[in-house]
């Protein structure tokens, strides 16, 4: 009995015509939308201070509109996070958008996660729930549930318990499916989106496949996708996905905390790659509670500086900024040296300087910088332009978790008659250990000739945002390449080649089933992504960064 779930959204922005694509490209039982992240729940936050019935995906509306007839038809149940912070008004307006098209259907939603009352000066403040809401809302006979902040895994967890009939104590079942969701959840990167090795093959990537997971009652799953869509599945795009914005061994959730040390991954034919082996354990006896709040306001101007005495323009126009920064709260400067010596166009010609500032005063960043910055524009530098003019300033988030006991949360499912049928909170949970019993490592590889080469010729990397901190999972494709990495690449090699991780704590974990191994850097991204602390703020590119960096490698691996 194969219950088959697919995924049409990895984030609230993700291809429009995904939905109907999914529902047309093959057999589904079940369609998931993944459409919120700590950023996403800021902007719905936004909207709902412009008006209280907002808080939702729109988008999700507008795509349901052309494809619920679809899915109705089919017999395919939804399962989407797309309510936000408002998923009875949204479960009230698909009610309302399938009375006009004419299309019996039974929508059910999902509540409780909602603490922003308890946290005063928090734009939004929302418990991560698990599955058993949403398996509770479908035993129940619904065919759509909307949610509001559940982890992404939910989505796959729920539908998997109420097709299966799993219990809260079924644990390895359970971590068997939340690595099938975590796999799902951010859509084409399982299926060649965001992947190192894009170069590799004659895939086609310009428009790559949802992915869908076929789950099996004891917890196993193979990953795949429709036929003929773009893109591929295949044991590096599914370790990829697997590492991504994860911590340790232990991937911890509401329902079951998933053993990522004891995933195994095998290739079942084509586009098609088997998980089994996940250990789960129980819980921690805590649900995390993503809080955001408005940190002030922030502002940028980048200015050009090209040709010769680089580094002297951007102290000269540093210090003619100086007065009217005085007191800003926060000031930061960036030269980037992406000008080449002897040119042969303007561009290549030219570096940047970026200037961000940030107060709690909107004036302090908006008039008084713009007015001081527009005032240079004879008076600076010689070649003196800048790429945009600044503006008045616009307000930025601040992204910061804690932890609250389950039965602090009112986790409640509401069916589609109306009944609330409240969801237990975990009975058995058990604190998080640090320390797993350490697989053993392969022995070194022997010593040979080197090459002084990228370490991306070896290895793939993908990286990620959790809050403040960043994950770095670098995965092999060979048993020799593995050995040579995990003896390799320590964490005072990284901080080597990662200058900006030099004064950070990072955390290295080894994982020999995956032949990967996971960085976990504290406080690289300040207050989280809507902070826009660095350059990168959501840390996507850091893995591509360290496969450029340069060391010495094995003559044999290349």
């Amino acid at each position: 009995m194969t219950l088959r779930i697919g995924n049409a959204s990895g984030f609230y922005g993700d291809r429009f015509d995904a939905l109907r694509d999914m529902l047309t490209g093959g057999e589904l039982d079940v369609l998931t939308g993944d459409y919120l992240a700590e950023l996403t729940m800021l902007i719905l936050g936004r909207d709902r201070l412009k008006d209280p019935g907002a808080g939702y995906a729109r988008t999700f509306l507008r795509q349901l509109e052309e494809s619920l007839g679809l899915a109705h038809e089919r017999g395919v149940k939804i399962v989407t996070n797309a309510g936000g912070l408002n998923p009875a008004g949204l479960a009230d307006r698909v009610r309302e958008l399938a009375q006009r098209l004419g299309i019996p259907v039974r929508v059910a939603h999902v509540e409780g996660d909602d603490l922003t009352a308890r946290h005063p000066g928090s734009l939004a403040a929302h418990a991560y729930l698990g599955g058993f809401g949403i398996a509770a809302c479908l035993r129940a006979g619904a065919d759509i549930v909307v949610t509001g902040r559940v982890t992404d895994a939910a989505l796959v967890t729920g539908p998997a318990a109420a097709h299966f009939g799993w219990g809260p104590g079924e644990y390895d079942r359970l971590a068997g499916a939340v690595v099938a969701g975590h796999v799902l959840e951010c859509g084409t990167q399982a299926t060649g989106g965001n992947y190192s090795f894009f170069t590799d093959g004659s895939h086609d990537l310009r428009r790559p496949g949802f992915p869908l997971a076929e789950l099996h009652e004891d917890g196993t799953a193979v990953i795949t996708k429709h036929p003929g869509t773009g893109g591929f599945v295949d044991v590096g795009t599914v370790t990829a996905q697997l590492l991504y914005e994860t911590g340790g061994a232990r991937y911890a959730g509401p329902d079951v905390t998933a053993r990522l040390d004891t995933v195994r991954l095998t290739q079942d034919g084509p586009d098609r790659v088997r998980i089994s082996g996940v250990q789960g354990e129980p819980p921690p006896p805590t649900l995390k509670v993503g809080l955001n709040r408005l940190g002030g306001y922030r502002n940028e101007v980048t200015f050009v500086l090209t040709g010769l005495d680089i580094e002297a323009k951007a102290a000269l126009v540093q210090g003619q900024l100086e007065g009217a920064l005085a007191k800003v709260a926060d000031v930061r400067w960036d030269l980037v040296r992406t000008d080449r010596p002897d040119a042969d166009t303007e561009e290549t010609a030219s570096a940047l300087l970026r200037l961000v500032v940030r107060d709690p005063d909107q004036e302090a960043v908006g008039r008084a910088l713009s007015g001081a910055a527009v005032e240079l524009a004879l008076a600076s530098y010689p070649g003196f332009h800048v790429l945009a003019p600044p503006g008045k300033g616009a307000p930025y988030g601040v992204f910061e978790d804690v932890y609250v006991p389950h039965d602090a949360v009112a986790h409640v499912a509401v069916l589609h008659d109306g009944r609330r049928v409240p969801v237990a909170p975990a009975q058995e949970t058990a604190v998080l250990e640090d320390l797993i019993p350490k697989a053993p490592l392969p022995e070194p590889l022997p010593e040979g000739p080197v090459v002084r080469a990228p370490l991306g010729l070896v290895a793939g990397a993908r990286s990620g945002d959790k809050g403040g901190n960043a994950n770095i999972g670098l995965w092999t494709r060979s048993d020799e390449a593995w050995r040579w990495l995990v003896h390799t690449l320590t964490v005072e090699r990284l901080r080597e080649l990662l200058p900006e991780t030099a004064d950070l704590p990072v955390t290295r974990h080894a994982l020999p089933h995956l032949r990967a191994l996971n960085f976990v850097v504290e406080g690289i991204l300040g207050a989280g992504v809507a902070a826009q602390h660095r350059f990168d703020p959501q840390a996507k590119a850091l893995g591509e960064w360290l496969r450029s960096r340069h060391l010495d490698i094995p003559e044999a691996l290349l």
